[in-house]
């Protein structure tokens, strides 16, 4: 395992000096919370915490904004997010330095947050008019009912997001959201909230009306309480667990939800697969972020008939990877985000290896990188008795297992209770017929995760219990809209005419329902 020590980075100031500015973009709070750096446990800052009540008179400003914003031409909204794009790309360095200062993950992970919000920013403000337009609807009766469909913004979105991609995940939901016409109030987690401060900031350069996005923090079960309560829909990302309780408590307020939670994502090698591409591609796919990622690989299974010539090859690579934190792409791997996190992963292996798993590079904590570093690890013999096999671990941890037909391959990737990602690799057709009967919202036939995430025209969201809902493409962006439906009737109207018989009227509809069965374009 190659190592790198931490070193300083020379763009520090400009972070500093941007930080007045940043936490101006915090509701105010009756409380204060301090905020670490992962990669030296140093403060970074002090900002405001809140109150269910600070929260309330967020979501009260964020409505006061809405109101204006939702009669804003779409054309005016787009042009704000284009604008926001070419900010972001214009300060990519500050940004990547803000996101690796929170988390300590590598450069090159930092790095998909800007791209993924390039991305994300470009496609909505292009399609938002053809996903938004009113549609024009089949009528009741042809020629005479005219049918449309229009879109109204939900009012106030409540956002509650993770630490492991600080950045993108906020932005990305946030940027339809407020094109459908919405206001946001975001809730980022404690660790990371200096990203999307920073993006957000931006936003407010490229144009966004003060005001429209609220940023409060805080303790999660009293702040994102209060958020769903105050909501008109909300958005959540992070684990299962706590997405059930977030699914309970809109429930009992009857409004909308979508979550993306936890995934034990697997991966296929079958005998015919582009046996250097998968080698190269299981490293990203498994190892971006350190592993913090919902979509990354955490079971891999490999064809018998090349498993021992795969794994060798693949425990060098991996072997061969640099880990540490600095501000800069000297390193493939960075750090965890926290102590809780290290001890997961520490729990992971460790319970793993003492009931007989064998840990073939890593497995072990790196406080001389990095105070949350551990290796990037790869295990073989994992069994159904270990916390491992089923558990979501949340790091660079792969456990790898042979398999000797597809059908095995099948029932062992879908034997789980997540559905978020899978990925395969083999010959397209072969491959492909695998894919489809992968129980996951998205699969990746010779790629890891990036190929179906950043298809940004297609939905992305979990099966079972990797979450409800999708991001990305159309419905990505008329989630946050109450769809209505206006039809005028012309000429007859929907009910017996006068002087006709309840009967003779049914009578008369059976014979229209059957002629209209003959003309196209009905169902």
């Amino acid at each position: 395992m190659t190592l790198t020590a931490p070193r300083s980075a020379a763009r520090t100031p400009e972070l500093t000096t941007n930080l007045p500015r940043w936490r101006g973009l915090v509701s105010p709070g009756s409380l204060s919370q301090e905020h670490f750096s992962p990669r030296n446990h140093e403060t970074i800052a002090t900002l405001p915490a809140c109150t269910p009540e600070d929260v309330g008179a967020a979501f009260e400003q964020a409505r006061t904004a809405q109101h204006a914003w939702s009669k804003t031409p779409l054309k005016e909204r787009a042009a704000i997010v284009s604008r926001f794009h070419d900010a972001v790309l214009a300060h990519h360095e500050l940004l990547l330095d803000v996101v690796q200062h929170e988390t300590g993950k590598s450069r090159s992970s930092a790095f998909d947050e800007v791209a993924d919000i390039g991305l994300t920013a470009q496609y909505y403000a292009k399609s938002a008019r053809r996903h938004l337009k009113p549609a024009k609807r089949q009528g009741a009766f042809p020629l005479l009912t005219r049918t449309r469909e229009y879109y109204w913004p939900k009012g106030v979105v409540g956002m509650i997001t993770p630490w492991n991609y600080p950045l993108t995940l906020p932005i990305t939901d946030a940027l339809p959201a407020l094109l459908a016409g919405n206001a946001i109030v975001l809730k980022p987690d404690a660790q990371t909230p200096l990203s999307s401060l920073a993006a957000i900031d931006l936003l407010y350069q490229a144009g966004l009306p003060r005001g429209l996005f609220q940023v409060v923090l805080g303790d999660g079960p009293t702040v994102g309480g209060a958020i769903i309560d105050n909501a008109d829909f909300v958005m959540f990302t992070g684990s299962t667990a706590t997405g059930k309780k977030v699914a309970q408590a809109c429930g009992e307020r009857l409004i909308g939800f979508s979550a993306e939670l936890g995934g034990k994502n697997p991966m296929i090698v079958l005998d015919d697969a582009p046996f250097d591409r998968a080698l190269q591609g299981t490293i990203p796919a498994s190892f971006s972020n350190s592993g913090q990622l919902c979509m990354a690989i955490e079971r891999l299974y490999v064809h018998d008939a090349i498993y021992d010539r795969f794994v060798p090859a693949l425990t060098e690579l991996v072997s061969g990877l640099r880990l540490g934190s600095d501000l800069d792409y000297s390193s493939d791997i960075g750090s965890l985000i926290s102590q809780e996190q290290l001890n997961k992963v520490t729990s992971h292996v460790n319970d793993a290896v003492a009931r007989g798993a064998t840990v073939l590079t890593g497995g072990s904590a790196r406080p001389d990188i990095a105070p949350f570093a551990f290796e990037p690890t790869l295990l073989e013999n994992v069994s159904e008795d270990m916390e491992l096999c089923r558990g979501e671990t949340f790091g660079p941890v792969v456990a790898i297992y042979r398999f000797h037909s597809d059908d095995e391959a099948i029932a062992l990737a879908n034997d789980t209770r997540y559905g978020l990602n899978a990925s395969v690799w083999g010959s397209p057709r072969r491959a492909e017929k695998i894919a489809r009967a992968i129980e996951a919202g998205s699969v990746n036939v010779n790629e890891g995760f990036t190929a179906s995430w950043a298809s940004t025209d297609a939905p992305m969201g979990g099966f079972k219990e990797s979450g409800v809902g999708r991001r990305h493409g159309r419905e990505g962006i008329v989630k946050y809209t109450n769809v209505q439906t206006v039809a005028t009737q012309r000429g007859m109207k929907v009910a017996a005419p006068k002087g006709m018989s309840p009967e003779k009227f049914a009578q008369t509809l059976i014979r229209g329902l059957r002629l209209m069965k003959k003309l196209p374009g009905r169902g």
